[in-house]
This record gives C-alpha cells, structure tokens and sequence, in this order.
C-alpha cells in the first residue's frame, strides 16, 4: 500500500513538472510586442474636407464626416524601421457644441511602399477660455488592423491625445502604445 502511494505521488510529482516546464516554455512563444512612442511637431495634419449636418435636437447638435491629410517630413512616426511618409484618414463625428465622440479611418503610406491600416475611437471637449477663445482637446485610441507587404499582420494599440482646431488640423500630439505582427 505504501508502494502504491509513493509510487502514485511520484507520478503526480512528474505530471506537475512537466506541467510546469511546458507551461514556463509556452512563454518563449509569447508574441513579441514592440513599443510606439511619437510626437507630432505639429502643423501636419490639415483637414482637407469638411461637412457638418445640424442635427436640430438640441443647439449645437452636428454631425460631421471630414478627411485629413498628414505628410511627415523627417520626423515621422516608424513601424519596424520603417518611417510613414504620409497618410489618409477619414473622420465621423457626433459632438454637441463641438464636444463628443469621434471615430477615424486612416490608410498610413510608408516609405516602402506598404500601407498600415487603422482605427481609431475617440472623445473631444471643447472649452472656452477667459479671453474666450475656444480650445478642442482629445483622447483616442488607435489600433492598427493590418496592412500590406511586410505588413500584411501588424496588430497594435496607439493611445494619443492632444488638441486641434477643426479649420487647420492637429499639433503637437504625442502618442504611445505598443504594436506586435501576427503569425
């Protein structure tokens, strides 16, 4: 009887090993995850489209479809040593006196020649100022859904916030997160 039971805990003793090393190895299979950082300098981003519908519920009530156009000069965002040259992005929002949610589709050009896709989700305020001027800061949330050539399965989260001003574009945002490719 004492055989029996050395010998059953011995097998559970070799079970939990195993379990344990199989386990502490599935980690080095882990997806490696490579870190974002960039501050935009400012002044690249410019709307090139604008339409606002009054939706007539309650003063200030809009919604608005835009397209924005960014071209980066030497400091650019960069994607596996890759720099972005340029990119496309087409906007939504619904804000009530210039606040609210937001959503954005953008098409990043790279200087490869691939494409990264994104997505992005955001929240604006608009406050005015005691000298009254009106000041849109926002949070958003991007993640990168794809793209072409060498980076047919990048995937990632890009958390950023800044202001803007809805007739010349975004400055001086920095953004950060983290971004990884499929297998």
């Amino acid at each position: 009887m004492k055989t029996l039971a050395a010998r059953g805990m011995s097998v559970l003793l070799a079970i939990t090993a195993g379990g344990l090393i199989l386990m502490a190895s599935t980690g080095s299979w882990a997806q490696q995850k490579f870190k974002y950082y960039f501050k935009d300098p400012g002044g690249l981003t410019k709307y090139t489209q604008q339409h606002v519908l009054d939706v007539g519920d309650v003063a200030g009530h809009q919604i608005r479809v835009a397209s924005l156009h960014t071209k980066y000069g030497n400091e650019a965002p960069e994607y596996d040593g890759v720099k972005v040259v340029e990119s496309a992005g087409w906007l939504r929002s619904d804000y009530i006196g210039a606040s609210g949610r937001f959503g954005q589709y953008s098409v990043l050009q790279m200087a490869n020649g691939d494409k990264i896709f994104t997505r992005s989700e955001g929240i604006a305020q608009t406050s005015v100022g005691a000298e009254g001027g009106r000041r849109t800061s926002f949070s958003a949330v991007t993640a990168l859904t794809g793209g072409t050539g060498k980076f047919a399965t990048i995937r990632g989260t890009i958390r950023g916030s800044g202001v803007t001003d809805f007739k010349t574009g975004t400055t001086g945002n920095p953004s950060e997160g983290e971004y990884w490719f499929d297998k």
